[in-house]
């Protein structure tokens, strides 16, 4: 026999077998064993929940010859027929692919007739959530007046796609993601019974993995089995699922405490270059930093059988990062998570996030901050004057002295600096041509950078160029006023484009939202260039004479026939 897939091989038989859903599978059993069975059964859930598992269970103790104590015997003729597909009174639907209204009006049809050799007839429809809206119409029918013979068991991912009158007229249960240490408890079982060997944190990595899916998992647990021989290590589990271990993550964790973002962009360049997955990555670097916030708060909470996260760095960089500090990166790894599912570009956000950690003061050691910045300082002068307003307009009501209102100075909002002095110039002699040898050389010329200074300059493109000079767009502010305050980065980007291109080019850069407006404005204020149309190369003297009739040319149109 051909080789079977471990969720296969090991899917529950009885109530007892299933793993993470008691609630559930108490429920049933009490309610077959009294007799106060539904009609209709509607499963919800996440993926590799147990939940065709569980109908198929269901459909056995419905017709069991010798149910015990809610649990199928799987030795009678109907369990056997059941648990191998050949019993005709269990039928089984794909909604996905069986979803329009004749399939249903067949059902409806067909759900009339008992039962040929059980003793009820089981309809389970699974991803009902893909039926139609004419499909639905049907089955409610059916729903409504059932049959005394039929049940009904209908199994979704998605329940908020099912109309409200479905779900009413159903017993609804609502499966959870299963824990990781059920799924390490069920693969040790699987293993021991295989008498495979393994690493107890292999197993770890892999229910990470699977997100709560029983069936994940096993998926995952067979691919390792593959990958390694029969033998589970946390290196193949980590290569199989993309993973990253533990110490790897402490060990830019700690380039980051240290503010070398150079060191950490490196390292994040060997995993990606391993073959670890960007989006998987900072799941890790969030999952890391999550039990980190937590330990520091609750040490219990966080333990070696809870957590496949912990490694020599993890007690120092619990004391080296404040709570603050770890809300701050928490915050940038999710902003740079929601950028990844819109890019092909992975490396080139996880570049910048990693730019931004390494240049914010997030040990607990750091120095203290300035009293205040010159913008702070200035408001809070502004908010004293007020209160010594304030504080002689209340001396006067005292007194019983006239007084005047007293308005708040409005604050001015605060816009991006752009320096019209540089840019207008090369607006002025920019070309398509221009601007296109440019952006053929740009990335030999980010190449020519150092990694730092070539990881914020990742986000940058040229938007415009002239004979003299290239005007460069950046996605943040934050960067661009970063970059023009670098000296340093400026001299590398401009020399490094006389050595490209030949001559010597100014760069002057502006925020990405900024570029479309200081285009609207350079047109406003210079004016656009006007077309003019083209004079013939030689008068006729008809056209004079009908020139001096009716006076300038521009009152005329001459056509060539």
């Amino acid at each position: 026999m051909s080789y079977q897939a471990l969720y296969r091989v090991w899917r529950p038989q009885q109530f007892a077998d299933v793993i993470g859903q008691t609630a559930i599978t108490q429920t049933l059993q009490n309610a077959l064993t009294t007799g106060q069975t539904s009609h209709a059964y509607l499963f919800c859930g996440p993926r590799g929940t147990g939940k065709t598992s569980v109908a198929k269970i269901l459909a056995k103790a419905l017709n069991c010859r010798h149910l015990d104590h809610g649990e199928p015997d799987n030795t009678c003729d109907l369990c056997e027929a059941i648990n191998n597909g050949s019993l005709t009174d269990v039928i089984e639907i794909d909604a996905a692919s069986n979803n329009g209204v004749d399939e249903i009006r067949d059902i409806r049809d067909k759900a009339k007739y008992a039962p040929t050799v059980a003793k009820v007839k089981v309809y389970i429809i699974d991803e009902v959530h893909m039926l139609s809206t004419g499909a639905f119409n049907a089955l409610l029918k059916t729903l409504e007046e059932p049959p005394a013979h039929v049940v009904f068991i209908l199994a979704t991912t998605e329940p908020q796609k099912i109309p409200a009158t479905i779900i009413s007229r159903t017993q609804r249960f609502d499966f959870r993601r299963i824990t990781a240490q059920d799924i390490v408890g069920r693969m040790t079982v699987i293993l021991e019974d295989k008498g495979i060997t393994y690493d107890e944190q292999a197993l770890l990595v892999i229910a990470k993995a699977a997100e709560g899916g029983m069936r994940d998992a096993l998926s995952i647990l067979d691919q390792v089995l593959s990958f390694g021989q029969n033998h589970v290590t946390v290196e193949n589990a980590l290569d199989v699922t993309g993973g990253v271990a533990a110490a790897q993550l402490g060990t830019y964790l700690t380039q980051i405490g240290a503010h070398d973002p150079a060191a950490a962009l490196t390292t994040i360049e060997q995993l990606l270059a391993g073959g670890k997955d960007a989006a998987r990555l900072i799941e890790d670097l969030i999952e890391y930093l999550r039990d980190l916030l937590v330990f520091q708060q609750a040490p219990s909470l966080v333990n070696d059988t809870q957590s496949a996260l912990r490694d020599d760095h993890f007690q120092t960089l619990a004391q080296t990062f404040t709570a603050q500090a770890l809300y701050h990166m928490i915050g940038v790894l999710n902003e740079t998570q929601s950028q990844l599912r819109l890019t092909n570009h992975p490396t080139l956000y996880l570049e910048v996030a990693t730019v931004r950690l390494g240049e914010q003061p997030t040990a607990s050691t750091a120095a203290p901050a300035p009293a205040a910045v010159p913008a702070e300082a200035e408001a809070v002068t502004a908010l004293q004057a007020q209160v010594q307003a304030l504080q002689e307009t209340v001396a006067k009501l005292q007194t019983g002295a006239p007084v005047a209102a007293v308005k708040p100075k409005p604050k001015a909002a605060k816009h991006p600096h752009v320096n019209k002095q540089q840019l207008y110039p090369i607006l002025g002699a920019a070309t398509k041509a221009d601007l296109t040898a440019v952006k053929d050389i740009w990335p030999d010329l980010l190449n020519m950078l150092s990694v730092t200074k070539r990881a914020m300059m990742r986000i940058s493109e040229p938007v415009a160029a002239s004979p003299a000079g290239v005007i460069v767009s950046f996605a943040y502010d934050i960067l661009v006023e970063r970059a023009m305050k670098d000296a340093a980065l400026m001299t590398e980007l401009e020399s490094g484009l006389e050595r490209l291109m030949g001559d010597k080019k100014t760069i002057v850069l502006v925020q990405q939202d900024e570029w479309p407006k200081v285009r609207k404005t350079y047109l406003s204020e210079m004016g656009a260039p006007k077309k003019t149309q083209p004079k013939a190369p030689t008068e006729a003297p008809v056209v004079k004479a009908i020139t001096d009739m009716f006076g300038d040319e521009d009152n005329i149109t001459i056509k060539n026939d």
